[in-house]
């Protein structure tokens, strides 16, 4: 049985549409990561505000860090059994999956990488089965 997956990605959730002889599945898992990550005190609207003299907070760094780990070994757990890997979304997170999927040798199943805008999970379960019906 060969699975095809196409995942749209970001920091915030991960929606996995995997197609079998059997049929489609969609699947969703969200990340606890918080993308802004504001120092409490920081506003722009108090006085001068110079964010590259900030010094920045680690540990909230880190715990971004770790959370954003936690998500993308959730991921890679969801695509591993797949022979083909679509992976689509607007941010950073696409490439950052892509180098956490070579890290772990699944990087030659992928194939294609896309910058796309947000998507319905209709629109995502379309463009995966528009390409690998080419």
């Amino acid at each position: 049985m060969r699975t095809k997956v196409g995942l749209w990605i970001d920091h915030r959730k991960a929606i996995v549409v995997a197609i079998t002889d059997k049929g489609e599945e969609i699947g969703l898992i969200i990340s606890k990561a918080e993308k802004q990550l504001r120092r409490s005190g920081d506003s722009p609207l108090k006085g001068p505000y110079e964010p590259l003299q900030v010094p920045k907070n680690d540990s909230r760094q880190k715990t971004f860090t770790e959370h954003l780990n936690i998500y993308y070994d959730a991921v890679i757990a969801s695509v591993r059994d797949a022979e083909f890997i679509l992976i689509f979304g607007p941010g950073e997170a696409k490439g950052e999956l892509k180098a956490r999927l070579e890290k772990s040798n699944l990087g030659g199943r992928i194939v294609g990488i896309e910058t796309v805008d947000k998507m319905t999970d209709r629109q995502i379960a379309a463009k995966v089965r528009q390409h690998f019906a080419e």
